[in-house]
């Protein structure tokens, strides 16, 4: 057994090595990985010394696979931000490999801390593998010298947050953030689902100290906490989902802004805040926040990078400011910002010119109406990648529509139809049994001489008229269905042409009035 051991030790040793010494990347802005080689997710950042470092999980999925595979935590780290230099160290730590209790896979967002002793802690979200609970994730704490491990189990007896450690509860047990206080003191906060509890854990970094607190106060919370202090008032950050068209979060049920709350204490209470971050091109959002070098920083995930999706995330960071004029200080919103990019190329789609209405409007907070007309086209699309109309009872036709601020000539139109009920059904959502196009001119009118009308599901339909000037154009469709019963709609992506190439435009700055 000791030769075995020798061996398997030999064959590891390059690759800590590698660990330890880390791969440089530039980052001329966000994302931080961004070609796609490697995708980041979950940020936590933490600074040791003269360096700030960030703990990311790393997304695996392929491309169109709707499914957290994750396998491992790696970690990012600068010693200034604004100069875009990083150093990249893969595969830090993966959950079977670290806890002897946790299934492989599933490693999700976990967060770092220093302790007082000058080690290294981990709170991690595993899956444990002979758990009875009905949700199988718990919480377990490793512990290194060193920020890149290795990482040992500092609780070899098992996690300590599950369905029935330290009491019953029945919450996924995820997503833990960890503040050491002023005074030493160490608490933690777990949760998702809409589920947050807390908890103070005793100085040795992982026993449970006092009862477990639930929080009810943050509006809209979803999951992602992140505990942090400033200047006496704790913060708590976390991805929110307060969904409606009148929501300060987010209009659409499967996206999330990042909220915040502040308390007087550790365990709360908590009062809501307001929004740090609006949604970004991934359905999920993760945030966390920190002060380095005298500058707060907020790091968080998008689907930015090349390939990237929701699925396939990739860690941002930008400066976050702050407002003490009043009581508590209040966290200004932040605004994404992008590595540069070349200018689009000129294009005969001028959709994303143009403001997206809908018969359906106020859209069912599943779908997502600028998903119309915002260029992306998904092998696997979630609802909010879509606009869609399907309720309980679905009418038998409804439209979509393009309005102008100012007059545009088009002389074709592509769509992209989903659905998972075939043509003909009348339940789910099924492509139409027929659509046309009419355009605003003193009045609804069918686009001249149009060809085909092709209705299938997941293939660009395109329809080619004699050239139009106008300021709205609408699509009308039929449902499918029978007996008085008809299936939902729902069309990823349409596209109006203009009959050349042009500068590609950007949404509307205002309010485009509607026709008729």
């Amino acid at each position: 057994m000791r030769a075995i051991a020798t061996a398997a030790a030999a064959v590891m040793l390059p690759a800590a090595a590698a660990a330890q010494t880390g791969t440089p990347v530039t980052a001329p802005g966000n994302p931080i990985l961004a070609d796609g080689r490697y995708y980041s997710t979950d940020p936590a950042p933490i600074v040791d010394g003269d360096t700030l470092w960030i703990l990311t999980g790393r997304d695996e999925a392929a491309a169109g696979v709707n499914d957290f595979v994750m396998n491992e935590w790696q970690l990012l780290s600068t010693r200034d931000p604004a100069s875009g230099r990083w150093t990249h160290y893969p595969a830090i730590a993966r959950p079977a490999a670290v806890f002897a209790w946790a299934e492989p896979g599933r490693a999700y967002a976990g967060q770092i801390v220093k302790g007082r002793d000058g080690r290294f802690y981990l709170y991690a979200p595993v899956l444990q593998r002979d758990s009875k609970a009905e949700d199988r994730f718990a919480i377990g704490v490793a512990v290194a010298d060193r920020m890149t491990g290795p990482w040992r189990d500092a609780h070899p007896a098992g996690p300590i947050v599950s369905q029935v450690t330290p009491v019953a509860n029945t919450i996924q047990n995820i997503d833990p953030t960890v503040m050491i206080d002023d005074d030493g003191r160490v608490y933690l906060y777990w949760g998702t689902f809409g589920q947050l509890r807390g908890m103070e854990l005793a100085a040795d970094m992982v026993t449970p100290r006092g009862p477990e607190v639930p929080v009810t106060t943050l509006t809209g919370f979803f999951e992602a906490p992140w505990l942090m202090k400033r200047r006496g008032t704790y913060y708590m950050l976390y991805a929110g989902n307060n969904a409606g068209p009148d929501s300060r979060c987010t209009p659409a049920l499967y996206h999330a802004c990042i909220g915040y709350g502040t308390a007087p204490s550790p365990l709360g209470p908590w009062t809501y805040r307001g929004t740090v971050l609006k949604p970004v091109s991934s359905t999920t959002s993760h945030a966390g926040a920190i002060a380095f070098k005298g500058q707060w920083y907020l790091t968080y995930h998008t689907a930015d990078a090349v390939g990237g999706g929701h699925f396939r995330r990739s860690v941002a960071i930008d400066r976050m400011e702050w407002d003490d004029s009043v009581s508590p200080p209040a966290i200004r919103p932040v605004t994404p910002t992008r590595r540069p990019v070349p200018p689009a190329a000129p294009t005969r789609n001028i959709a994303a010119g143009a403001e997206a209405h809908a018969s359906n409007e106020p859209v069912p907070v599943q779908y997502w109406i600028k998903a119309l007309n915002d260029g992306l086209v998904r092998a696997a699309p979630l609802p909010p990648d879509l606009w869609g109309s399907w309720t309980p009872n679905n009418p038998p036709g409804q439209w979509i529509e393009y309005r102008w601020a100012n007059p545009v000539t088009l002389d074709g139109s592509r769509i992209r139809f989903w659905a998972d009920h075939p043509a003909g059904a009348d339940e789910g959502v099924a492509p139409p049994a027929s659509w046309r196009l009419d355009y605003w001119d003193g009045g609804w009118k069918p686009v001249p001489d149009a060809t085909a009308y092709g209705t299938a599901a997941d293939a660009w339909q395109s329809v080619r008229f004699r050239p139009i000037t106008t300021r709205c154009l609408r699509a009308t469709f039929v449902a499918s269905g029978r007996a008085g019963r008809h299936a939902g709609l729902a069309v990823q992506e349409w596209e109006a042409l203009a009959p050349r190439p042009q500068p590609a435009p950007s949404s509307p700055a205002a309010p485009v009035a509607g026709c008729g």
